[in-house]
């Protein structure tokens, strides 16, 4: 009976220890969990820093398609929304992009696309075809499906277009939108949309006056945008030539192109502002447009190879 009992308890043992050995086995080889930060995005997204990276630089063709501006098949959609600042203690409009196929379930990276001096946020949807443009990138697969947010960059509590709007008044009212950016805007977007919080899902571009304010804007928060589009830039940037620097962290992870016309009035601006950049050790791309003026000919064509470049 002993003799049963012992051997009993050895094989109790044996089997007691081969079990613990295929657990602690099966932990170890288990892969660890990818935890992501509460706010820092959303699972699957890329990780900070990524995914541009100026080791695989973007082509240099900056030749548009005959008919890229035209309606080619199913479109986006255009929406007008509302949103309260709290910089302007105002109620202010934006127009919102969403694309083809568009699923409110899903995420998707977002550029904020910003208008002139004597614009509104109609601008770009008045004369610069975004639905079109966008959705036929995005239809032929050279464009990420995103969404764009095209507000009205004149910051203060009245935004309408009126008195000088070379002023200084109204060039105030450009400079204090990172403000209502930061604080108003991009909340009630990520509120109102799936919308990436990582700077590799966040970018900023704008014409002219929008142009400049986006390179401002850019350069001023590399933490919270990684790509940075401006299309014949107007002079006036809030940044002295040393200050376009871009922070070592994100320097080789950041996208700014920069385009203008060559019989465009201002290029001087685009072309010192760019300067400034490659002498602070910033890498760019920079175009200059054989024909145009500075008009929507060459912000669509900006518009164009800046969408099909990000994100």
């Amino acid at each position: 009976m002993k003799s049963n009992i012992f051997n009993f308890l050895l094989i109790l043992t044996v089997l007691v220890t081969v079990v613990c050995v295929c657990i602690f086995t099966a932990c170890k080889d288990e892969p660890a969990k990818v935890i992501v930060p509460p706010g820092d995005g959303e699972p699957g997204d890329e990780p900070p820093g990524g995914p541009f990276q100026w080791d695989n630089p973007p082509d240099e063709d900056y030749t548009v398609p005959s008919g890229f501006d035209s309606k080619k098949g199913v479109t986006g959609k255009l929406t007008e929304k509302q949103y309260d600042s709290t910089t302007t203690g105002a109620t202010r409009k934006c127009y919102v992009y969403t694309p083809p196929e568009y699923d409110s379930n899903e995420t998707y990276p977002v550029l904020y696309l910003l208008h002139g001096i004597g614009g509104t946020h109609t601008e770009w949807k008045e004369g610069g075809n975004p639905n079109e443009i966008l959705s036929n990138l995005i239809n032929a697969g050279k464009a990420k499906p995103m969404i764009v947010v095209m507000p009205n960059v004149r910051a203060k509590k009245n935004d309408s277009v009126s008195g000088d709007v070379y002023g200084q008044e109204n060039v105030n009212a450009f400079n204090n939108f990172i403000n209502d950016l930061k604080n108003d805007l991009i909340p009630f977007i990520e509120k109102e949309y799936k919308v990436s919080k990582r700077r590799t899902g966040r970018a900023i571009a704008g014409l002219s006056m929008g142009g400049m304010e986006s390179l401002y804007i850019g350069i001023s928060m590399p933490e919270t945008f990684g790509f940075i589009g401006a299309f014949s830039a107007a002079p006036g940037l809030l940044l002295q030539s040393d200050q376009m620097i871009i922070p070592d962290e994100y320097k080789n992870k950041i996208f700014i192109m920069i385009c203008c016309a060559k019989d465009d009035s201002l290029i001087s601006f685009s072309r010192n502002y760019n300067k400034s950049l490659v002498d602070n050790g910033v890498k760019t791309s920079y175009y200059e447009l054989e024909t145009g003026g500075h008009g929507f000919d060459v912000w669509k064509n900006g518009l164009y190879n800046f969408a099909r470049r990000i994100f």
